[in-house]
């Protein structure tokens, strides 16, 4: 009886696979039938296949699915490592809510805009969308954006995941506050929001007259519920709880209105007793998304890669320490670099298998340096609450490859 051949399955060749056979070269160099069960499938060619149909709603690809973390059913984080560019898919925008996602019929949405003006009145959605409309790209970031809600493995999602940035379209503020003449002494007004909670804030008339809107859309169709459906406040540049969502009622005052959320909340508090209100903007930030937890780096060449943005306006300059901040380099702004929104950064650095921490830190076009941790630390106080927070941020490098985050690195 003639020995069966061995089979080289690194270097079989299939030719034929019909009717359940295969025909594969063994190493003797004979050719062999076998069931095409005991053969690697072949991967079949795309261009010689028909694609799948048109559908209603598109999906992502099976090997591209992102996902965003959640916390407690009133949060959840944007996965700022799977991401590119700087515009985030709505569905991957973070959450934040404090009593729920209201339900609003868009028929029966109204906006009441009274107080200190000449004429109040009610606003239908229809009736916002017959205003000249506007649109802009801005971030949106919660004001506990940086408080660490895991105590490991913690990666960019979870390190500073409550920011995210949109195409956001709607009604200029100024333009409803020009419809209903507000009047002069008139220099703050009342944002309410529509969800349970009653979120409220009060706002300088200024604001609303630089560069606030009505938004009613969400990087080109309409605001998601989640977002503050059917319409939003959006407040560039400033504490994302300003941006009052599900916006029902605007009330002008000649004073703020020292509501809840702006007392007992979203205050920080100083070393000398004292606290500090109504600290709208987002200062200067950055986080290194790629290489990050959980990546294992090899040494050799990788380009480092992040997200800067300021509330202040345009990102100026990013600089990265590959030494644990004994020294700094410039990286590349990526375009577009628009104020009051994430801009792309990337350095080139070829990493020697030594230990090491890299980080980044952003400079605003006003100047404004991102501070680290001793430095925010020695301004606030060591027991400041974890608003505002916007120290440098590092991910260690072992031996190993291994990358981890340390809050006392900086």
């Amino acid at each position: 009886m003639r020995k069966r051949p061995e089979i080289n399955r690194t270097r079989r060749k299939l030719l034929a696979a019909a009717g359940g056979v295969a025909v594969i070269q063994a190493t003797s160099g004979d050719w062999l039938q076998v069931a095409a069960s005991a053969t690697e499938a072949p991967v079949p060619d795309p261009a010689r296949l028909p694609g799948a149909a048109a559908s209603k709603l598109g999906a992502r690809a099976a090997a591209e699915q992102p996902a965003r973390q959640a916390f407690g059913g009133a949060l959840s984080m944007t996965p700022l490592q799977d991401l590119h560019g700087t515009i985030t898919p709505a569905d991957l925008h973070f959450e934040r809510h404090h009593a729920g996602i209201p339900d609003i019929a868009p028929e029966q949405y109204e906006l009441l805009v009274h107080g200190m003006v000449e004429r109040p009145m009610k606003f239908s959605l229809a009736e916002l969308k017959r205003f000249p409309a506007t649109t802009h790209i801005r971030f949106i970031e919660c004001s506990g954006n940086l408080n660490i809600w895991m105590k490991k493995n913690i990666t960019p999602q979870t390190l500073a995941g409550m920011t995210s940035q949109s195409e956001w379209t709607g009604v200029s503020l100024a333009t409803l506050f020009r419809e209903v003449g507000v009047k002069p002494s008139a220099s703050w007004f009342l944002a309410e929001g529509a969800d349970a909670a009653l979120m409220t804030r009060s706002i300088p008339v200024a604001k609303a007259m630089d560069d606030a809107i009505i938004a009613y859309a969400q990087n080109g169709e309409a605001v998601r519920p989640a977002q503050g459906y059917p319409a939003r406040l959006l407040l560039p540049g400033w504490e994302g709880n300003t941006s009052v969502k599900w916006l029902r009622r605007i009330e002008l005052s000649d004073r703020p209105f020292m509501t809840r959320e702006e007392t007992s909340k979203y205050t920080d508090p100083l070393k000398d007793g004292t606290a500090r209100q109504f600290s709208f903007v987002m200062d200067a930030r950055s986080i290194i998304t790629f290489p990050a937890y959980p990546v294992i780096l090899e040494k050799g060449w990788v380009e480092i890669r992040g997200l800067a943005w300021s509330g202040r306006g345009r990102i100026r300059r990013v600089d990265v320490s590959v030494d644990a901040g004994k020294s700094w380099a410039a990286a590349t702004l990526q375009e577009p670099v628009l104020p009051k929104a994430h801009t792309r950064f990337r350095l080139l650095w070829k990493w020697d298998g030594k230990p090491t921490a890299i980080m980044s830190r952003a400079v605003d076009e006003t100047g404004y340096v991102q501070p680290t941790r001793d430095e925010l630390t020695a301004a606030r106080g060591a027991g400041s609450m974890p608003y505002h927070l916007n120290p440098i941020t590092a991910w260690h490098i072992g031996v190993d490859g291994q990358l981890n985050y340390r809050a006392n690195e900086t």
